[in-house]
């Protein structure tokens, strides 16, 4: 009977270690994108706040919530045909495109790679990362909420996050009309992933 319990015991240790081991690992995630929001917002002449969405997107997502140093996010963004600023707007649409902005025939895409992760309770904290776009390359600090860890219908583990942040424009070469228009750049996002199969 000792034995018994004793080789019970023993295997109960070994699962519970393999359990905390596998939680421990990086886990990979997808963007549900119809319930994702990436979106930049900026003052226009004092008379209004206007907003650019990033629609087309894809990267990697390797989160460990217990170890957040542990994660890897790199996201691109493809910035032809990638944006949304409203309807009726594609004389606007150009001029994001065109060298007073993005200038995407030089520069397709844009590039986002974390550098660290810090948290103190597990829920909050903060990414840097390093953002690529209009062939210049520069810091980023974004707020990070989780808000919610769930599962799916099909059971697979979801995650809610919002990150907000702000940069400089003209830091990359994007001053077109400051101070007129203001050169701080307010981003904000709204995220559910869900575990990869």
């Amino acid at each position: 009977m000792t034995r018994l319990l004793l080789a019970a015991s023993a295997a109960l240790l070994t699962a519970t270690a393999a359990t905390t081991t596998a939680l421990a690992e990086p886990v990979n995630f997808d963007f549900d994108k119809s319930h994702t929001l990436i979106e930049a917002s900026w003052d226009h002449q004092g008379y209004s706040t206007q907003r650019l969405q990033f629609t087309d997107y894809d990267g990697t997502l390797s989160l460990d919530l217990e170890t957040p140093s542990n994660s890897t996010v790199d996201i691109t963004f493809n910035l032809i045909d990638g944006f949304w600023v409203g309807a009726n707007q594609d004389r606007f649409i150009t001029h994001l495109n065109s060298g007073d902005f993005f200038e995407t025939e030089a520069n397709p895409t844009a590039h986002f790679v974390a550098t660290g992760f810090e948290t103190e309770d597990g829920e909050t904290g903060t990414m840097t990362g390093d953002l690529t776009m209009n062939g210049m390359t520069g810091p980023v600090s974004l707020d990070v909420t989780l808000n919610q860890v769930g599962e799916t219908r099909d059971g697979n583990t979801k995650l809610g996050f919002t990150a907000t942040g702000s940069l400089m424009r003209s830091e990359w070469d994007m001053g077109f009309a400051v101070p007129y228009v203001s050169d701080e750049i307010e981003l904000f996002i709204s995220t559910e992933l869900v575990a990869a199969e």
